[in-house]
């Protein structure tokens, strides 16, 4: 049993979701949202930590993090829990952030997504873009839309992560999962290579680059489902992201690409309840319509707010309308839903 899992064992015990340590703190978790100190546990030295990490690390894993700053993998605790490791440098010296995997693939119905997301597993190519910062429960909402797609058709689905969080088996699909670093060099060469692999879906983990990017939208127009993330907070953001990735020249291919291949943009934030038991998701859902694409090709993505609005028979709406139903339904307060709103004038003159 390695030293760190007596951390990742309290951290269970707490319903917890995350588990930082910093050299020169004590070690702590991030439970609804928000960080507590572990009590009872002493400062982390530097040696202290340094036994932590290395001792649940590859070779390779080890050495990349001791030249590179950062690294990322998975670490399976037995067969008890799997965690997410982030390795990273900070000022006052070696640091680590540990997400839980939940070891069961929960489906769009026990996550209490919006029945539109199953709609997404009918689609037979394009491009669909699940976007939120770190923490937000992007992979989470992904895996419960694969799982739907797992459980209803017989598909060929690749997955492209670094690492890779959740393990599907497969049912009426076959799946497979491919890990950076270890399976394949780059998302980008994954995905290269699931193109030549017979695939009818592939999850790209993250688009952080414009070579990805750019194959993805490729793979989306030659017939390929494509999924992918972006930290980004609302469908304006996302797709002003994706085409600001290319230098000017390019920019009119990129909009004509992705006005023909987006299907949907999901951006997603998680707060903390009312009472501080849990988290709820508030969703921008924004949907392929005839409207959509001439939006893309011209840049008027400040358009897209009314097409939000004119859609909401459709299953879309904005992320601010969300988090105003949250607050109406009693499920967050409004100081919460202040902090995550884009028009955050709407949530000052409601209090």
């Amino acid at each position: 049993m390695a030293q760190i899992d007596q951390l990742f064992t309290i951290l269970m015990g707490r319903g917890g979701s995350d588990l930082h340590l910093s050299e020169g703190q004590p070690p702590k978790c991030r439970v609804n949202g928000e960080l507590e100190i572990i009590e009872k546990q002493p400062v982390l030295t530097h040696e202290h930590i340094a036994v932590l990490l290395q001792e649940i690390a590859s070779e390779d894993h080890w050495e990349k993090y001791l030249n590179n700053g950062d690294c990322d993998f998975a670490y399976a605790m037995g067969t008890k829990a799997r965690f997410r490791a982030n390795y990273l440098r900070q000022t006052n010296g070696f640091g680590a952030v540990f997400r839980i995997i939940p070891s069961k693939v929960l489906s769009l119905e026990e996550l209490d997504a919006p029945l539109v997301f199953q709609s997404f597993a009918t689609l037979q190519s394009g491009l669909v873009l699940v976007t939120g910062p770190t923490g937000s429960g992007k992979s989470t909402t992904l895996a419960g839309i694969i799982d739907s797609i797992n459980s209803q058709y017989a598909k060929k689905i690749v997955t492209i992560e670094e690492p890779v969080e959740f393990v599907h088996q497969s049912k009426k699909s076959v799946i497979v999962h491919r890990e950076v670093g270890l399976d394949t060099k780059s998302f980008m060469s994954g995905l290269h290579g699931a193109l030549k692999s017979d695939v009818n879906i592939v999850l790209v983990g993250e688009m952080r680059d414009r070579e990805t990017i750019e194959l993805a939208l490729t793979a989306a127009e030659m017939g390929i489902l494509v999924f992918g993330t972006l930290h980004t907070n609302s469908a304006a953001k996302t797709i002003d992201r994706v085409i600001d990735t290319f230098p000017a020249q390019k920019k009119n291919q990129i909009r004509s690409q992705l006005s023909n291949s987006l299907k949907a943009v999901v951006a997603q934030q998680l707060l903390r309840s009312a009472d501080g038991t849990r988290r709820y998701a508030a969703h921008e859902i924004l949907l392929y319509t005839q409207a959509l694409p001439a939006i893309i090709r011209v840049g008027e993505t400040s358009k897209l707010s009314s097409l939000l609005q004119t859609g909401r028979q459709l299953g879309m709406i904005s992320m601010d309308d969300c988090l105003m139903g949250l607050v109406q339904s009693g499920k967050v307060t409004m100081d919460a839903a202040h902090m995550k709103a884009i028009d955050k004038g709407r949530f000052v003159q409601a209090k």
